[in-house]
């Protein structure tokens, strides 16, 4: 058999960058909780801190097994190198930090996850870089406003928490006519479902908490792109500006659950496009955002730059902002809990919990509906997942109430 570069995500997921045979046969990378690096002389300690030899010197900088998982990340995300982090807003604050001073502007989407959010309104804006939400779903929007002083553009796709998707080419095919970079959160996604890079992004950052890592048990995050553009991260947004550094425990967990993303992932598609049809039928499902289903405004968009249509939706009843709630409440496998992208099923009323600081003027002018629900797919016995979300509408909309319809 002639040897070859693996090239196929399952086997990237498993062996990128590691070679048990390098570290005493141990089938799994060893955790690394090291804070500090040793010399062999004050001369190899000075070549080090010069960039001339790749000796590690401390864990804020990366750590061996730290290093194996970046290598592994930017195989997935078809990356030149990564950057782990201790959290998805860490990876998010450490790259935009590292490239916008006072007096640039960001362009970011309407729709986004509510900490990004917070950290554009209560950070960048302190600071002096000016931030400009568009609808970002039409690229003209961004043709009419773009100029010399914008110097980033910043998306989700699908977004967080409407499922909205934005054309990532057509974004680039834009901010390449300027000294301005495209970055994409791809947590939604993960590497095996999309891959901004490929698409023209200059950045993509993910959430490694949730599909990466999978099992509800870490907080991680990573950022992705050209090997000039991740040690500049590295070196000034992580290392001097957010100091968001990730343990060499989640490192083991992180690189334990990339082995099953590509299993999971189809799992969580397969049940997620069950469950999308079924709500697609009910009569108290006012709309529903998936691009899995063939009347999905946007599923050509899907179809050309997803592999599948993901585990997430969103879908808005046909109901109150209260009744909302209660079918929430209503759930009983289902868990009520913000995250997305573990083993087991969640659900979450946005209006009321992870963007209930936005007020009733900010949820409309960020696309956000009071009886928006967001659920994340998991696991289970599709069987059980159908018969929960059944239970919980004919608890609340039963036939001797009156359906409330919202104006």
């Amino acid at each position: 058999m002639s040897k070859h570069q693996a090239s196929h995500f399952a086997t990237q997921a498993i062996h990128a960058g590691y070679n048990p045979i390098q570290h005493q046969g141990a089938l799994t990378p060893p955790i690394q909780i090291s804070s500090t690096y040793a010399f062999e002389s004050v001369q190899q300690g000075g070549a080090a801190f010069q960039g001339d030899n790749d000796r590690f010197i401390y864990a804020r900088l990366g750590s061996p097994s730290q290093h194996i998982l970046e290598r592994r990340l930017a195989e997935l995300e078809k990356a030149e190198a990564a950057l782990a982090t201790a959290s998805g807003i860490g990876a998010i604050t450490s790259a935009i930090w590292s490239f916008l001073k006072p007096g640039d502007e960001l362009i970011a989407d309407l729709s986004l996850y509510g900490c990004t959010y917070s950290f554009l309104e209560h950070g960048l804006k302190q600071f002096g870089v000016e931030v400009t939400y568009l609808n970002l779903t039409d690229a003209s929007t961004l043709i009419n406003h773009i100029s010399d002083k914008t110097k980033m553009v910043y998306s989700e796709t699908p977004t967080n928490p409407n499922m909205r998707l934005v054309d990532i080419a057509a974004l680039a095919e834009i901010t390449r006519q300027y000294d301005c970079k495209l970055m994409i959160d791809n947590t939604y996604c993960t590497p095996y479902l999309q891959n901004p890079l490929s698409l023209g992004a200059d950045l993509v950052v993910h959430s490694a908490t949730k599909y990466l890592g999978g099992h509800g048990d870490l907080i991680a995050g990573f950022v992705a792109g050209t090997q000039e553009d991740i040690d500049h991260i590295r070196m000034v947004g992580l290392k001097d500006m957010t100091g968001a550094v990730i343990s060499g425990f989640d490192v083991s967990l992180l690189l334990r659950g990339l082995k099953t993303l590509h299993v999971r992932m189809d799992r969580h598609c397969q049940n997620a496009q069950q469950v999308a049809e079924y709500l697609s039928t009910s009569d108290y499902v006012k709309h529903i955002f998936y691009p899995g289903l063939e009347n999905c405004s946007q599923k050509t968009l899907a179809n050309k730059q997803m592999r599948l249509p993901g585990g997430m939706i969103a879908f808005e009843l046909n109901a109150s902002r209260e009744q909302s709630a209660q079918f929430v409440n209503a759930l009983k496998m289902i868990l009520c809990a913000v995250s997305l992208g573990d083993a087991e099923t969640l659900v979450q009323h946005p209006a009321s919990m992870t963007h209930s600081t936005y007020t009733e003027e900010e949820l409309l002018e960020h696309l956000i509906s009071p009886t928006l629900i967001r659920l994340s797919v998991g696991l289970e016995h599709i069987g059980d997942i159908l018969f929960d979300l059944d239970q919980a509408f004919e608890s609340v909309f039963s036939a001797d109430r009156e359906l409330t319809i919202s104006a």
